[in-house]
């Protein structure tokens, strides 16, 4: 053991000065040097492990406590040695639990203890109890710890010292009747401190009287459960403020020097987000008093080791104290980096016994070097007001490089966050020789920062530092509070982890698109023509460097609508459209083609089919399908498709007044789809209405032509010209409403044949006839292969005057899908009606389909349906719905009934009139047709039963006029029977819906979904619930249309190595590795993928095995009554009963987590339906706590 005379000379203050310190303050001239061995960190995460290392770089044995929940903590782990404490009790109580702390260190031969920040810091009973078991503690002493901990005595101390304070209550509040008396007293506006603990917990600021209660409350409750005393002290606010605190240290001989200032200004609830040091365009001569009346406080209370003087300084220079931390502070990295002065060594050689002047440390000696600054990057959810997350870390990458220090414990992949401590991830810190320096390198480390599977603040520090005012160090307490574009953040994309968690999906749980048969994918990737890769390397986000052929796109792009249809009528020989893209496998393959086949055979379209008409490669099914079984945004297909095929007219479909949809809409809807879908890059709008109802196709026409679209007006083909005896749809009736639709301004004229009930006779007299009529309109085709006539119609329609007619592929025609586009090519070959079409280069093309077609196997028609029928002409079902009606059959039980299908199919349409067959009245007659089978019917056990029956919704909504009105009238008695007294629509059924607003849709769904576009909200507008479906899938899975088909409809197999290309030059490489056997307690397999080649793995709840696990249910975004938890945390109180009427803002519950407490509020006003939580319950984020009804 060593003692030292140490002189006045040692001292950094005369001796005038300590003698007139009181007698209580002297300091012994004798200083005992004790080397310290070993050193206990009563404290978790970053800060034991900077203890650790300062332990270690000394040549200290570091030793670590954890609790249970800590187990697998990594601050356990970087220490020497480590115990559990606390077990049995609650996860921060484990770290407050004195005796036991010391009964680790007195059975463990400890020399000293490190308090750390925070926990049990700054208690001076603790400080106490290790210096009483003979142990030395790294701080100060218990009396000053005490003195200091106590706001009051601290002002006091202050007040004594000479140094500036702000008017309080002279002692600790613990009554809200003491705090209103107060508050009264003095005015507003008042801060409430926890009295016995800082760091931003227990804090609250009140402006106004009848919040003075509540406030208290809960500053109380949060002070409580943080230092384990609610008591609270309460101050006048001062506006406006900067937060400057002076770093002291101070040794056993009594020196005392200050390590400059740092500037704390940038805080949310009171709670420093960033700090930097030296504070910026501070006066020196405001410093220079701040710090010397610091070191006068420090010298007054006989302060040792490190510790903080906080400070509150106004626009004029003005400064008043706040508090002393008699601790290390979390920033205090900020004044090692611009001092060189190691805080944490120095504590541990002041507890030892030597003094500043022997570490070379006196104030002659300290100077700043440059600038530092630090943020604290939590997992912390900026976006929803910082809540705060939890889970497990998924990926974790961190920022490096020169200047830049991190200083963390819970950063690494596989890190469990909890929602028991605080939410610090890890804190970085920027040094170099300025304050904008410093911010270009954290800005520039912290973008390199990857963080999943919790959320982090990252987004927000991020806007921080690029914003002008903290870039020319201009900031004060109010500087986030009156920045609110620091809460503008760009989403984050998170896309590799969210395609893992795809597939762990799949893998775990099967398909998340439904299959229709149990046939597989072929393992296979189909061969792309040799132009498709040249293109595909500038496109879709670059123009393409190779420009393709000019198509007929351009005439109507430069000289308008009337233009093309000029062109079209005076082109020499037959032009083709392309159904390829949307009817072929619409009728072949469930509709289930998805964007990423489409888009790869793409480029070589353009370059060798610019001849085209055009491209039907949108609308109808494909728009609700790509929502709701592809996963994928329909309006992005169409952008893309547009830009890697500039050339070749885009065609949709388009349902009349039904726009994409199955029911009726508003007008408004209507006009503003066709103006997006112009927008987005289509061009050709074929217009038609299920039964032909000439008010419905108006309004689909018009829509069209006001968003400057070509206007198709399409005729639904139904019955047989040819045939005298078939009288309804005869050819004066299609004559009628050619004119009609003439008279209304349509650009090209359709007729629309969807069951290939066009025999080639009929097509000639037809097409013959409105082309004498109309000897300048172009004529458009469009028929089904389902007869396998379609090949021989389609010449006779073309001979007879026909511009146009439709055909698909070689190897995507046939059956219910159009005609060969091969065999019609080749037909015409060396005619006057020659499609000038490479006929090799259709081979090409049908050859990628031939082979992509097998990767839709589940879909594929010819599992059920083995070739055409000439039956056709007799049911009458359109093609896309042959196919349709078959699976449905089957997956009914009907499989084999469907030739009774096919025959009630035929009767159903008799007894609803004969009418016109196309989505959505085919819908009507396949839904009575099924009915029927199902049931036994036949058609005279329909009408004579109608009254008792059950029909199907679609057929009583058909009945009641919901799709329009039917030529010839609906079919009495039968609908009368149906009825009874339900009401009837006359005449055109949306004309009397009201307009939608558009800006209340849009609000509602970006409540939800705040990165939602115009286009999502378009879709709303069609598929409310399947667009908040496919929103909530899109968020949680990312961008899954970049996968294989393969790998997207059935996952990958284990250790198949595959890759995905999420945009131009990122390319994910994935292999799958394996997927654990065992569940975890909440039901999860863990599914194991290298990715880049680095281990990642998901957690995926077992669907199937979790049943037999309770599991808590979550809220349902989409349902404002429903009320899910904002955050991880623990039910504390409950303010309301099941029964129980709510407003809109009511306190429903408050939750604690990281030491935060949170009122959740009612967003709906109503009465409370259920209540599914209770007190102390454990929640995680989304968690269903209440319904409202």
């Amino acid at each position: 053991m060593l003692f030292r005379v140490v002189t006045t000379k040692t001292l950094l203050r005369s001796s005038q000065h300590l003698a007139s310190l009181p007698n209580r303050c002297s300091y012994s001239t004798k200083v005992e040097y004790k080397p310290i061995r070993s050193v206990l960190v009563a404290n978790r995460g970053e800060i034991a492990i900077r203890v650790f290392r300062a332990c270690t770089e000394l040549g200290i044995k570091s030793v670590a406590i954890y609790s249970k929940e800590d187990r697998a903590h990594i601050h356990r782990l970087k220490a020497d040695e480590s115990y559990l404490v606390g077990d049995g009790l609650p996860p921060v109580q484990a770290y407050l639990h004195i005796p036991e702390i010391i009964k680790i260190c007195k059975d463990n031969g400890i020399d000293a203890v490190h308090p750390g920040y925070g926990f049990l810091s700054e208690r001076s009973d603790f400080a106490q109890a290790v210096i009483d078991a003979g142990i030395r503690f790294i701080g100060p002493s218990p009396k000053v710890v005490h003195q200091m901990g106590d706001k009051v005595a601290a002002r006091e101390a202050a007040i004594a010292a000479g140094v500036p304070i702000v008017p309080g209550t002279d002692g600790p509040v613990t009554t809200k009747e003491e705090a209103m008396e107060f508050c009264v007293k003095h005015g507003l506006p008042v801060i409430f401190k926890a009295a016995y603990g800082g760091g931003g917990r227990g804090m609250r600021v009140v402006r106004k009287m009848d919040e003075v209660e509540e406030n208290f409350q809960r500053a109380s409750s949060e002070a409580l459960s943080a230092f384990g005393n609610g008591a609270m002290f309460i101050e006048k606010f001062i506006e406006r403020p900067r937060h400057i605190e002076v770093q002291l240290m101070g040794d056993k001989a009594g020196n005392v020097v200050h390590l400059y200032e740092r500037d704390c200004s940038v805080q949310r609830r009171h709670q420093k987000v960033v700090e930097m040091a030296p504070a910026p365009h501070l006066d020196l001569k405001v410093r220079d008093r701040m710090t010397d009346l610091a070191v006068k406080l420090a010298r007054h209370v006989g302060y040792e080791n490190a510790g903080t003087v906080e400070f509150l300084c106004d626009e004029k220079g003005n400064f008043y104290f706040i508090e002393v931390n008699a601790r290390l502070q979390v920033e205090h990295t900020v004044t090692e980096e611009i001092t060189g002065i190691d805080l944490v060594q120095t504590q541990i050689r002041v507890a030892e016994g030597m003094t500043l002047p022997e570490m070379g440390i006196t104030q002659d000696r300290i100077r700043t070097d440059g600038f530092a600054i630090q943020c604290r990057v939590t997992t912390e959810d900026p976006a929803k007001n910082f809540q705060p997350d939890t889970g497990r870390i998924e990926v974790f990458r961190s920022g490096e490089g020169m200047g830049i220090r991190l200083d963390g414990a819970s950063a690494f992949a596989g890190a469990i966050i909890s929602p028991y401590y605080d939410s610090l991830l890890v804190k970085v810190i920027a040094q170099s020789k300025d304050l904008q320096s410093s911010c270009a390198k954290m800005n520039r480390a912290l973008r390199e920062f990857r963080v999943r599977g919790v959320k982090t603040n990252i987004p927000f520090l991020l806007n921080v530092l690029e914003n002008q005012k903290f870039l020319n160090g201009s900031v004060d307490t109010y500087f986030i509070d009156e920045h609110p574009q620091l809460f503008n953040f760009a989403p984050t994309q998170n896309r590799a982890q969210k395609l893992l968690n795809y597939l762990g999906q799949v893998l775990v749980n099967g398909p998340q698109t439904p299959l229709a048969t149990p046939n597989k994918p072929a393992d296979i990737k189909p061969h792309l023509p040799e132009v498709s890769q040249e293109y595909l390397a500038s496109t879709p986000q670059q123009t393409p460097k190779v420009q393709p052929p000019k198509g007929f796109r351009e005439i109507y792009k430069q000289q308008g609508p009337e233009a093309f249809a000029k062109a079209v009528r005076n082109h020499k020989g037959l032009l083709l459209m392309d159904t390829t893209y949307r009817d072929a496998h619409q009728s072949l393959l469930a509709t289930r083609v998805r964007s990423h086949d489409l888009l790869n055979i793409s480029p070589f379209v353009t370059h060798n089919f610019s001849q085209l008409y055009s491209l039907e490669n949108w609308g109808g099914a494909t728009f609700d399908v790509a929502l709701r079984f592809l996963h994928e945004c329909p309006w992005e297909r169409l952008e893309d498709m547009r830009k890697l095929i500039p050339n070749i007219p885009f065609q949709m479909l388009l349902r009349g007044a039904n726009a994409v949809g199955y029911t009726n809409y508003p007008d408004n809807v209507v006009f503003k789809f066709c103006e997006l879908a112009v927008q987005t890059g289509m061009d050709i709008f074929r217009v038609f209405d299920s039964l032909n109802y000439l008010p419905n196709l108006i309004v689909g026409l018009e829509a069209a032509g006001k968003a400057g679209g070509i206007v198709e007006a399409a005729i639904s083909y139904s019955g047989d010209v040819s045939n005298p005896k078939k009288t309804k749809y005869d050819l004066k009736y299609y004559l009628n409403i050619a004119e009609e639709l003439v008279k209304a301004g349509t650009h090209v004229l359709a007729i629309k044949d969807m069951a290939g009930l066009l025999k080639p006779a009929a097509g000639r007299m037809l097409v013959s006839a409105l082309r004498d009529k109309y000897p300048n309109l172009p004529i458009h085709i469009h028929t089904h292969d389902t007869s396998g006539a379609g090949v021989a119609s389609m010449l006779a329609c073309a001979e007879a005057g026909a511009d146009v007619v439709d055909v698909a592929v070689d190897s995507m025609s046939g059956l219910t899908s159009q005609p060969s586009m091969g065999a019609v090519v080749a037909s015409l070959q060396g005619t006057p009606l020659d499609t000038n079409l490479d006929l090799s280069k259709v081979s090409e093309y049908s050859a990628y389909w031939e082979q992509t077609r097998t990767l839709y196997a589940p879909f594929e028609c010819t599992t059920t349906m083995k070739s055409g029928n000439a039956d056709v002409y007799n049911n009458e079902i359109p093609g896309g719905q042959y196919t349709n009606l078959q699976f449905q059959a089957y997956s009914l039980g009907l499989g084999d009934f469907f030739e009774d299908v096919k025959k009630a199919y035929a009767e159903a349409n008799i007894l609803l009139g004969d009418i016109i067959k196309v989505t959505p009245s085919s819908k009507v007659v396949g839904d009575l047709a099924q009915f029927m089978v199902q049931n036994k019917l036949t058609s005279d056990d329909v009408l004579n039963k109608a009254e008792e029956l059950s029909f199907p919704k679609s057929v009583v909504e058909y009945l009641q006029g919901h799709i329009g009105q039917p030529y010839g009238g609906f079919p009495e008695p039968l609908r009368s029977k149906v009825l009874r007294d339900m009401p009837r629509i006359e005449g055109r059924p949306g004309a009397s819906l009201a307009p939608l607003d558009f800006d209340k849709l849009s609000n509602d769904i970006r409540e939800t979904f705040p990165h939602a576009t115009d286009r999502d909200v378009m879709s709303a507008a069609l598929y409310p619930q399947v667009t908040n479906e496919f929103l909530t899938f899109k968020e949680q899975y990312g961008p899954v249309d970049k996968l294989d088909t393969r790998i997207f409809l059935v996952g990958p197999k284990v250790g198949e190595e595959f890759e995905v290309t999420i945009e131009k030059g990122k390319t994910l490489g994935i292999k799958t590795l394996a997927m654990a056997e065992d569940l975890t307690e909440n039901g999860e397999r863990e599914v194991f993928f290298e990715l880049n080649g680095t281990l990642r793995s998901v957690l995926i709840r077992d669907k199937d095995a979790g049943k037999e696990i309770h599991v808590h249910p979550k809220a349902d975004k989409a349902d404002k009554k429903q009320v899910g938890a904002p955050m991880p945390g623990t039910v504390i109180d409950i303010r309301i009963k099941v029964g129980e009427k709510v407003e809109k803002g009511t306190p429903l519950v408050i939750l604690s987590a990281m030491k935060m407490e949170t009122v959740v509020q009612s967003p709906v006003a109503g009465i409370v339906k259920t209540l599914d939580v209770n007190m102390g319950m454990k929640l995680e984020a989304e968690d269903l706590m209440i319904t409202v009804e």
